[in-house]
């Protein structure tokens, strides 16, 4: 049973801007509980702002520490920091939040120290890096999923998992079914369009440019389409106007991606997280990212190990969506899908309610609080 006159500590690492957002919306639900809890790590703003002393902003550095060589030094010396406060401050829990490759060092400081440590986002080593996972069992005391299947895989390789729901769903406070669509009366020539390059510099830098091709090969048929392209922060929106082509016109919006897919009869997404929000509001999408075309026929194809490469495909288990991933170098297969489907009024239907019901299971629960309570249990 948990002290009420006791100050618990808990030091949480999240590495990127999804996971600064997770991690804010668990602290907001642990200081309902009633319990004396003191936050410190890691993190971002939005940690910040919900009450977490931050050693380090690494949401703000999260592309430079993972992608430039030059900033290798100042990944080690963040570990070494974080080694240190851990070593020379009582801790209660660690709480390691998605980007493994960085939070499996925190785990290993943290099992050094004897502390216990939750992993909140499975890492993904049922897709390709499954010998990983002995690593896993070894840093990881408890796991917290957020796809509905992970929970049997890690439970069978002997890690302590459970299902949690998806943090990316939890401020949709409505029933999904009430968002599903019908285009019986849709007139692509009206069409609005949804433009997701996604938050990282490396997505923006290779998906930004041939989606506003697209689009523009979609205006040439439908002269009426409008576009909106929507950026998770100011210095996102700020990059995506000052890289806008000649020719193209959009509007720029700071928002959810719920709401702006809410709002769009149709989008054309980057890979990742933000497929998941797109497919529970219905909205019908194609899926595409870039990867190096040596890289990938060297490597990536080898490493990566389900038949399909997008969430909202993996989850279905058949390519509910078209995806084109890797996209290399041609837009002509992709426009030639999305107009296909523009003209297919059944089909969009069709496909806004089997993308509502692929979603329902992840939106079932209240990730923060399930995560919450599974924090207390822990503190126990």
């Amino acid at each position: 049973m948990l002290d009420k006159d006791r100050i618990y500590r808990i030091f949480i690492s999240a590495a990127e801007p999804s996971a600064d957002a997770h991690c804010a919306g668990l602290i907001i639900a642990l200081q309902k509980s009633g319990y004396d809890i003191e936050f410190v790590g890691v993190g971002g703003p939005k940690m910040a702002q919900a009450g977490c002393k931050l050693l380090e902003n690494t949401a703000a550095r999260a592309a430079m520490i993972y992608k430039a060589f030059s900033q290798i030094s100042h990944y080690y010396w963040l570990i070494k920091r974080v080694n240190d406060f851990l070593k020379s401050n009582k801790v209660d829990l660690v709480i390691v939040c998605d980007s493994p490759s960085f939070n499996f060092h925190v785990a290993k400081a943290a099992r050094k120290t004897g502390i216990k440590t939750l992993f909140y986002v499975a890492p993904q080593l049922w897709a390709w890096a499954g010998w990983r996972i002995r690593k896993l069992r070894k840093y990881c005391d408890k796991l917290c999923c957020i796809l509905p299947f992970e929970q049997g895989w890690f439970r069978e390789k002997g890690v302590d998992a459970t299902f949690v729901g998806n943090p990316l769903l939890d401020e949709l406070q409505t029933d999904l079914r009430s968002l599903r669509r019908n285009y019986a009366y849709f007139e692509p020539i009206n069409l609005r369009l949804a433009l997701m390059p996604g938050s990282r510099a490396a997505e923006i830098d290779s998906l930004w440019q041939p989606m506003q091709q697209i689009a523009l090969r979609i205006k040439e048929k439908y002269p009426a389409a409008t576009f909106t392209t929507v950026a998770v922060d100011a210095k996102r929106k700020q990059v995506l106007q000052a890289t806008q082509i000649l020719g193209f016109e959009c509007r720029y919006t700071i928002d959810s991606v719920s709401d702006t897919a809410t709002s769009a009869d149709f989008a054309l997404v980057t890979s990742g997280s933000a497929t998941l929000q797109v497919a529970a509001v219905g909205c019908p999408m194609v899926i595409m990212y870039q990867s190096s075309r040596i890289l990938w026929h060297l490597v990536g194809r080898w490493l990566v190990k389900t038949k399909y490469l997008s969430l909202v495909n993996i989850l279905a288990g058949r390519e509910l969506v078209p995806e084109f991933m890797p996209y290399f170098s041609s837009i002509e297969p992709i426009v030639q899908k999305i107009e296909q489907l523009l003209e297919d009024r059944e089909k969009l239907t069709q496909l806004s309610n089997e993308l509502i019901k692929l979603a329902e299971p992840l939106a079932a629960k209240t990730a923060r609080d399930e995560v919450a309570r599974i924090v207390l249990e822990m503190l126990r």
